[in-house]
């Protein structure tokens, strides 16, 4: 099967969605939008700003997509790794490390596009971030351990999020923290229904980790993606933050 987010459109939805301003998103074009569509804004760095404000040594971004939540990470990581399926993905994620300005095209409807450029905005001075393309299925085995890991919108999209969930513990130090974000989207296009949750997404969760880990809080947090000027993806994400237990 194809993989969708290696496709240019997708590329293009995703800098606007990790990099763009809100005026970007909600183009100035006499359209009324939502105050709930605006409030939704920001998601990638919000999640990622999600643990305890603490300095720790080593951050894991599992699914960074094009690394907007890696580089939040980073505020408070004196290392952090991101990794994500797509080529295309990490290729823009690494570009934007080494200080580079990428185009892009915000489809405002049929073929009337805007150009629009996506660059880093930091107030801190970017150290030991890397970007890498990886199968979260498999990980490779020499990555060692973390002080935090951030898997978001992630869980929902692996063909069997088993795996992963079995890798976790492995993956956190003891008091470790783990940050998981899904919108609970399970489709059998990306997940055989064999693998899906039998009840609910958090109860499931719960039963998988509960023996490595202790469960800290849940919320919710809100996302946007824009396709175009009248079309967009509001979705709302299951948070849950779970502690290593010693």
């Amino acid at each position: 099967m194809e993989n969708i987010y290696e496709s240019s459109r997708l590329l293009d939805e995703y800098l606007l969605f990790h990099y763009g301003s809100l005026d970007e998103a909600l183009s100035d074009n006499g359209i009324s939008y939502p105050l709930s569509m605006k409030e939704a804004w920001g998601f990638p760095s919000r999640t990622a700003r999600g643990f305890s404000k603490s300095k720790v040594d080593r951050g894991l971004d599992l699914g960074c997509s094009v690394g907007a939540s890696t580089f939040a990470m980073a505020e408070n990581c004196r290392e952090v790794i991101g990794i994500d399926y797509s080529h295309s993905f990490i290729a823009a994620a690494e570009r934007l490390r080494n200080g580079h300005q990428i185009p892009y095209q915000r489809i405002d409807e049929g073929h009337v596009t805007t150009l629009l450029h996506a660059s880093l905005k930091l107030d801190f001075e970017i150290k030991n971030i890397i970007f890498e393309q990886g199968d979260a299925h498999h990980l490779r085995e020499d990555l060692g351990t973390f002080d935090r890991v951030h898997a978001a919108n992630l869980l929902c999209r692996l063909s069997n999020p088993n795996l992963l969930l079995e890798r976790f513990p492995s993956l956190l130090r003891d008091g470790g923290e783990l940050l998981i974000a899904t919108p609970c989207t399970w489709l059998e296009n990306f997940t055989p229904s064999i693998h899906w949750p039998s009840g609910s997404t958090l109860d499931w969760l719960k039963s998988h980790l509960w023996k490595s880990f202790d469960l800290a809080r849940t919320w919710d947090e809100p996302f946007l993606i824009r396709e175009t000027a009248r079309k967009f993806q509001w979705s709302t994400s299951q948070v849950s933050l779970w502690r290593r237990k010693a």
